[in-house]
């Protein structure tokens, strides 16, 4: 009998280990107040970098309190109380930790402490959790092919990315930061070999399992990402902002759906902000958890309600350019976008399909107080990238439409090094193919660097000594302003080089605009050399 008890009460104690073990999950402590005696707003260089301050001088922004890390005071008050301190947030004021809810709720009573959150059931992975679970978890269901006619161009042509290059701007000098969900392979493919060759990867972070110190592992997704903006390889691809520098971030838990993930992001937006990012692409979106108590409802999509949301305006104002995906729900219940494109001050990106028209799946605004939501718009539908080590794929997305006009934006800022971020973002708006009648599916439209004009006084992007219209061409009519001139030439290339008519118009009197059927072309994207008595110039054609 007591040999009996013995085991039971052995069996019962590995029960509540094993219980107390399961109830340790992960917990947001946000505090109400950020004392401090280390730091001064007056000592700005002590808080970040000089690359940081000197974006936040081109913005004309001072440093303020959310710039000061959580108080000093509060971090060992705290780590008695928790198993593990995790991560804190400066942006937030908040600590991510390890604890049980009886550890929850003695925090909840300290004075200093507005409010303690549930972010994630369960504890951190073991770090050496490798990424074959992964891809047994996730098969991969790319289609792998060799590309002809060099597939890629398609979409970089429909932004411009060509004549970019062309006129010398390929991302340099600029820092993009990417958050994804890992970038396994990207240490390995061709195409990105120049960014280790040349030291362009400058930082990198793993802010699911901090310290893992490798992110180059757990999904290809990112890999994706990055391509399409640093890929250079003529034969394969090439991405829009190659030569620019990048830092690469995991903030996207492939195993689990928690809004710890949120936490991530905002922590990564702060180490990005802290070595002076221009620029961040983001291909993440969240709507749904694990735990459906977080899950958020329409309502929330008002730019203030979501962590990560939060966040991303709060880059925005620190002068940081945010692109971001719009979600792939459209084909689903929900329809509409997911967060953070619901936040202010950021380009969120929709997917168009190759004859120009909103892919499917592709979400939809308005944002819940009535903001244009899609912003911007890019192919997405069978993109071309490189996440794979033995060459291209397609894959299809709003995550792979963003970091097309994240690497445009890239190479804009380039050309106008002056702009401020709230410029460049209205500049590529005003680009943008429906940019004078904007809507909830496309937003603005697809922009295009030879849209951009920036001015009389800086290098002007686009240059036509005449007028054309509608352009996109969703009609079969296309109409051309003369201007004071009588007499013009047109011809009309295909994006190969290869000449497919030749118009010589003669403006008659009264007769302005001109008239030119064009219902017998294809749609696709043309070019237009147009030349009168005065000058020349070529415009893209967009036949939709």
């Amino acid at each position: 009998m007591a040999k009996c008890n013995v085991r039971f009460l052995f069996v019962l104690f590995l029960l509540g280990c094993w219980s107390n073990a399961i109830a340790q999950d992960r917990y947001a402590i946000h505090y109400k107040y950020k004392p401090t005696t280390e730091y001064s707003l007056d000592s700005p260089e002590e808080l970040m970098t000089a690359a940081a301050l000197l974006r936040r001088s081109r913005e004309k922004l001072a440093v303020d309190s959310t710039d000061l890390p959580v108080s000093a005071q509060y971090i060992p008050l705290i780590a008695k109380e928790v198993d593990q301190v995790i991560y804190h947030s400066k942006w937030m004021n908040a600590s991510i930790v390890h604890a049980d809810e009886n550890s929850a709720d003695r925090l909840r009573q300290l004075d200093f402490v507005e409010n303690v959150i549930l972010v994630a059931r369960g504890g951190l992975r073991n770090e050496h959790e490798g990424s074959q679970a992964l891809h047994e978890k996730f098969p991969s269901k790319l289609e792998s092919f060799t590309p002809e006619n060099r597939a890629f161009e398609f979409q970089n042509n429909i932004l411009g990315i060509p004549e970019m290059h062309r006129a010398g701007f390929t991302g340099q000098g600029i820092k993009v930061a990417v958050f994804d969900a890992g970038f396994l392979n990207a240490d390995e493919i061709t195409g990105l070999q120049h960014l280790f060759n040349e030291n362009r990867i400058i930082a990198t972070r793993d802010f699911v399992q901090p310290g893992s110190g490798d992110v180059f592992r757990t999904d290809t997704h990112g890999t994706g990402s990055l391509s399409l903006m640093a890929a250079y390889d003529p034969s394969q691809l090439v991405g829009g902002a190659y030569a620019a520098d990048y830092i690469l971030c995991i903030t996207e838990d492939v195993f689990s759906e928690y809004r710890i993930e949120e936490y991530n992001w905002v922590r990564a937006a702060e180490f990005a902000d802290s070595l002076g990012v221009d620029v961040i692409n983001s291909s993440l979106g969240y709507n749904n958890f694990d735990d459906p108590e977080m899950n958020y409802s329409r309502e929330d999509l008002n730019g203030t309600t979501a962590i990560i949301s939060r966040g991303a305006s709060m880059a925005a104002d620190k002068g940081i350019l945010v692109v971001c995906s719009s979600g792939n729900e459209g084909n689903i219940s929900w329809k509409t976008i997911t967060v953070p494109a619901d936040a202010r001050g950021i380009l969120a990106v929709g997917a168009i399909t190759n004859s120009f028209n909103k892919a499917s799946f592709s979400s939809i605004g308005p944002s819940s107080d009535g903001r244009v939501k899609p912003e911007l718009a890019a192919f997405g539908s069978g993109v071309t990238l490189w996440r794979q080590i033995e060459g291209t794929s397609i894959s299809s997305g709003t995550s792979f439409s963003s970091p097309q006009v994240a690497a445009l934006a890239a190479g804009v800022w380039q050309a106008n090094p002056d702009w401020t971020r709230s410029v460049l973002k209205e500049k590529l708006l005003e680009s943008g193919s429906q940019s004078d009648r904007p809507d909830f599916e496309l937003g603005y439209g697809v922009p295009s660097f030879l849209r951009i004009n920036s001015g009389e006084d800086k290098k002007v992007l686009v240059k036509s000594p005449l007028k054309i219209y509608p352009n996109p061409l969703t009609e079969n009519e296309l109409k051309v302003e003369f201007g004071k001139q009588v007499n013009c030439s047109m011809k009309l290339y295909d994006t190969q080089g290869e000449m497919l008519g030749l118009l010589s118009l003669y403006r008659r009197e009264r007769e302005n605009p001109y008239r030119i059927d064009m219902g017998n072309l294809h749609p696709g994207i043309y070019w237009l050399e147009l030349e009168d008595a005065v000058e020349a110039g070529s415009i893209k054609l967009w036949k939709k």
